[in-house]
């Protein structure tokens, strides 16, 4: 006896008088609030059972609510589950507060009939607490259904929100849109890792808060870039289509530079590509010019090709420029001569608002056979020498390379010297 199994006996003595009704429903119902009452699985399938024994499809108090199956007739309607898993699960329907034992001073499960073939007292399980609680079940099976339903709707809003966030991220990238976008891929991340595998209602609500803020920032920052540009191409639209007109002519924001010096040399120096060395660029020379492309290595010190290709992947999210970007440099130019890129756009990183922009820039110029690496760097060279910080003197016959220093050869080094057209 537990003060559960009293409470379901009192419900059960103040059911409704004259209440009929469908026995399958009851237990659709039941089904539906199981986490609710506390209900297992294996218990409802022995509730199941015990409603197969009901002679009728209504439950009512005309017909009685007590059924009197022994345990092997119950084991074989509920799949043959074993005789201690019955005694447990029919322990936990009478917990739950589903039936109720009408036991006989034997323990046994019998009914007694009088003259008429009439029942006149049975012992068995009464099914009474199903027809007394009806609406409290009804209750309940509406509320996790209400849930269930804003679990789904979280769900769906949480997926739209991740989907839209990437792709506006992905977007801006891309589209070398100004921002911080970094740092929005970390919170972005930071939200996602508090996701459990399988979140509840208040937790998919929470992060999909967390991730509507980050979407307004998201979006604003891309409409705010929109607006802008919709803004100047008002004010000065005769001067565009001016500077448009002119296929060679490029504006300051295609290149992504907040001055008019350009990291890939002049245009002299670019238009006439044979002229310039055809070998491959010596590492030293690459490292005296992006000087800060060493900072980021490891103990800065960069002894290979292999380890200043490797510093890409340190640079390329610090300059905000996306995957595709890089990957089509490396496609266009070679691996090579497009880390010797990006090492050049980091070094000026102060001078270009769009990293991204500008290597993508640079690819295409690349793919029309009009852009080379020596340019740059010779720039690069060209500044440090205008700076006071000039690389060790080169030596007369020699074009090695060598960690203690660079060497080049007399002709780069006079190139060096010249003053810019």
């Amino acid at each position: 006896m537990s003060l559960a199994m009293l409470s379901s006996q009192k419900a059960a003595r103040e059911s409704p008088k004259g209440a009929r009704l469908n026995k399958w429903k009851l237990f659709h119902t039941v089904r539906e609030a199981r986490e609710a009452l506390g209900a297992s699985d294996r218990g409802l399938a022995i509730l199941n059972a015990l409603l197969t024994f009901y002679p009728e499809n209504e439950l009512s108090e005309e017909t009685g609510f007590v059924v009197w199956p022994s345990n092997e007739q119950l084991i074989a309607r509920a799949n043959g589950i074993s005789p201690a898993t019955l005694r447990r699960h029919l322990a936990v329907l009478v917990e739950c507060g589903l039936i109720i034992r009408r036991d006989s001073p034997n323990g046994k499960r019998f009914a007694r009939k009088g003259r008429g073939g009439q029942v006149e007292q049975a012992y068995g399980f009464d099914l009474s607490p199903l027809v007394a609680r009806a609406e409290e079940f009804a209750a309940m099976a509406e509320t996790i259904a209400e849930e269930r339903r804003a679990l789904k709707c979280a769900r769906e809003r949480l997926t739209l929100l991740r989907r839209d966030i990437v792709k506006m991220i992905e977007a801006g990238l891309d589209e070398g849109v100004p921002g911080d976008w970094a740092k929005m891929g970390r919170v972005y991340r930071d939200i996602i890792d508090r996701l459990p595998r399988v979140p509840d209602l208040a937790i998919a609500e929470d992060i999909c808060d967390a991730l509507a803020l980050l979407h307004e920032e998201v979006r604003e920052t891309l409409e705010n870039h929109v607006n802008l540009q919709n803004k100047s191409a008002n004010e000065s639209h005769s001067e565009r289509h001016k500077q448009n007109s002119n296929p060679d002519s490029q504006s300051e924001s295609e290149y992504g530079f907040r001055n008019k010096s350009d990291v890939s040399g002049n245009a002299g120096e670019t238009d006439n590509l044979h002229s310039l060395p055809k070998r491959e660029m010596p590492l030293a020379l690459v490292l005296d010019a992006c000087e800060g492309w060493r900072d980021l290595a490891k103990g800065g010190s960069i002894r290979n090709w292999r380890e200043f290709l490797g510093i890409v992947e340190i640079a390329r999210p610090m300059l905000g420029v996306s995957p595709s970007a890089w990957r089509e440099a490396a496609e266009v130019m070679g691996d090579k001569q497009a880390a010797i890129t990006l090492a050049a756009i980091y070094q000026r990183g102060n001078e270009i608002i769009s990293a991204g922009g500008y290597l993508r820039n640079l690819t295409e110029r690349a793919r029309d056979g009009q852009f080379s690496v020596w340019p740059m760097v010779m720039a690069l060279l060209r500044a440090r020498i205008e700076a006071g910080n000039s690389p060790p003197p080169p030596k007369p016959d020699d074009d090695s390379t060598g960690e203690g220093g660079l060497s080049v050869s007399p002709a780069l080094a006079r190139s060096l010297k010249k003053p810019r057209r």
